[in-house]
This record gives C-alpha cells, structure tokens and sequence, in this order.
C-alpha cells in the first residue's frame, strides 16, 4: 500500500542524507521525496511516498524517530482526510496543428502554458498524481519532449497537522 510520510526535522546539513541512508539500508524503496523549509526556518518537511504493509511502514516510522534530526513523523494514512498535490511541468512539441488542441487540453485540466517558442510549450500543472497521469495520456506520446513531476506531497485537512 502507498503511503504519505510527513518528517518534520531540523534543517540541518546531512539530514538528508541520514533519512535516504536509513531507507537505503533497510532495502525501502522511496518512490518520490520533497523537502523544504517550513514557515520556522530551523526546521524542514520532508515528504516521503513509500510502499509497503503495515508492519514495514511501522518499522519505518520508529526508525525515523530515532534519527537525532527528525522532530515528528506522520503518516498521512494515519490520518485520514488529507489532501494531496503534485507538480508537473511538461514540454510538449507544438506544430500548427495541435497548437489549439494543447492549449485546450491545458485549459480543461486547469494546466497554465508558462513558456511558449516557436515549437515548444511548457504547461504547468498541478494536482492529484491520477489528474496529472491523465493529462499526459491525453497528450499524443511523440508530442512529448520532456516531463517533470515533483512526486505527492501532502498535508492533512482540519486543525491538525506536523507542527510543534
């Protein structure tokens, strides 16, 4: 089962690594990372997406814990509601034939062209993973030059969240 790691950590030079080093050695796959600071410049979220049962994401979350960076860890399954996002920017060939089709495909999944040559757009594009898939197989795959997604980050609804 996929899963929504929320580290809150000291933003500290190593932690990253330290986090990577820990999933590297236990054999955990991360199938996307984000990090940045928070609204207290001290400290980092990291959002990891991840893959495995219950008993593997528990172990995961304990050892995390017991890294001297790491404040909280949260997983956002744990949680319930939360909501999910994920940015794209994907470069798409532009002739005079489908110049029309592109931007109206961007305009009916609430894409923005950010950059635009003489044969070239960039959308942008933000969303759940499944919007951001669908966008791209809507997109004839030899228009495609080039995708860039950040992978899901996540936040819960409500009062609560990571936060000291």
């Amino acid at each position: 089962m996929r899963h929504i790691i929320s580290v809150l950590m000291e933003n500290e030079s190593g932690a990253l690594s330290r986090v990577a080093g820990l999933f590297s050695a236990r054999g955990y796959n991360i199938e996307s990372l984000t990090v940045a600071a928070t609204e207290d410049p001290t400290l980092s979220r990291m959002t990891i997406v991840t893959r495995g049962s219950d008993d593997i994401i528990e172990q995961i979350t304990k050892q995390l814990n017991k890294l001297i960076d790491v404040v909280k860890v949260l997983d956002l399954a744990d949680v319930g509601a939360h909501i999910e996002r994920e940015l794209m920017l994907i470069k798409i060939r532009s002739t005079e034939q489908n110049r029309l089709e592109i931007r109206s495909l961007a305009d009916i999944f609430r894409g923005k062209i950010v950059d635009v040559t003489a044969s070239t757009y960039v959308v942008e594009m933000t969303g759940p993973s499944e919007k951001l898939d669908a966008f791209i197989a809507a997109i004839a795959a030899e228009a495609i030059i080039e995708v860039v997604r950040s992978g899901p980050t996540g936040i819960s609804r409500g009062e609560s969240g990571l936060h000291l």
